[in-house]
């Protein structure tokens, strides 16, 4: 008898099927890569690390906090912290959008593990003994507070007494508004030490990092014997749409750039990152007596 074409096949039964065997996806850590701002390049994170937080494809500069710069500034181990213990207040018990200022600097502290936006103290920069303060961009974008500007006199004071150079990273969003006029008084504060230790013989050396900005361009940071910036740092007082808003004017391109301020004269120099060093220990050498 011939096999009917038609007869329905027996069903396979699937109950026992576990399906095909994949590898496990291995997950990538967070952190891992970055995007560059500049050339818009991914980048592994390692790399850039390695390469002093610049981009090795475009040289873009990347910003540094505090306690990074000191490691790449200063020699190994050399770093001795000086008035550390100088805490910030909240005078005018500033609140905003439901906030304390109070809770705000346990928030910054937490994050950063700094007391402030600044780090002071005596380092070693390539065999050079230098008084360094490091401004951090990361407490609450290193604005220029009462804590800061003290912290700031004391080294210059300090500087002063030791004749030792001088030298400040300026990083910062300007004047810190949540504490009024007692962070504008920080400018005169600031600059009027740093006139003392000009007519003692000082040697001061500015370093403009992106951004510097507001109260602290106006005061400190364009005070020194040598004005060097990091490429691409953006420098101004007023921001660029507040000037292009009130002047009524279009602002050239790469106003407030570093390269833009070296081209009409307000700064000495631009440094790449990775020559910042060398360069400081050689003005330590040229202006030394």
């Amino acid at each position: 008898m011939a096999k009917n074409e038609t007869e329905p096949a027996v069903p396979y039964d699937f109950s026992s099927f576990e399906g095909p065997s994949f590898r496990k996806k291995r997950e990538v850590p967070d952190g891992l890569w970055m995007r560059c701002l500049g050339c818009e390049a991914t980048l592994y994170r390692k790399v850039v690390a390695e390469n002093l937080e610049v981009c090795p494809q475009c040289d873009y500069h990347f910003r540094v906090a505090a306690r990074n710069r000191i490691v790449q500034l200063a020699d190994p181990d050399s770093f001795e912290e000086l008035f550390a213990d100088i805490a910030p207040a909240d005078p005018l018990e500033f609140k905003w959008a439901g906030k304390s200022f109070a809770d705000r600097v346990l928030a910054e502290q937490k994050k950063t593990g700094n007391t402030e936006a600044v780090q002071t103290g005596i380092a070693y920069i390539k065999g050079r003994r230098a008084a360094l303060g490091v401004m951090d961009g990361d407490w609450l974008m290193g604005t220029l507070g009462s804590v800061v500007g003290e912290k700031l006199s004391l080294l210059i004071e300090h500087a002063t007494a030791t004749r030792l150079p001088l030298i400040i990273v300026c990083m910062s969003g300007g004047a810190r508004m949540h504490e009024g006029a007692l962070s504008l008084m920080q400018m005169g504060k600031t600059s009027a030490a740093l006139a003392k230790f000009d007519d003692a013989g000082g040697l001061y050396i500015s370093l403009l990092a992106d951004p510097t900005t507001g109260g602290t361009t106006a005061s400190f940071a364009m005070l020194a014997d040598f004005i060097l910036a990091e490429p691409g740092a953006l420098i101004g007082f007023a921001g660029g749409r507040v000037i292009a808003n009130t002047i009524r004017a279009e602002l050239p391109e790469g106003f407030q750039r570093a390269e833009f301020l070296l081209e009409h004269g307000f700064i000495d120099g631009i440094v790449h990152r990775r020559d910042l060093r060398s360069e400081l220990a050689k003005l330590i050498d040229y202006c030394s007596k």
